[in-house]
C-alpha cells in the first residue's frame, strides 16, 4: 500500500513538472 502510494506520488509529480516545463518552453517560443 505504501509503495503504492510512493509511485503514484512521484508519477503525479513528474506529470506536474512535464506540464510546467511545457507551458514555459510554450510562452519562451510564443
Amino acid at each position: 500500500m505504501i509503495l503504492m502510494d510512493m509511485v503514484m506520488m512521484s508519477i503525479s509529480s513528474l506529470i506536474l513538472v512535464v506540464c510546467v516545463l511545457v507551458g514555459v518552453a510554450f510562452m519562451v517560443l510564443m
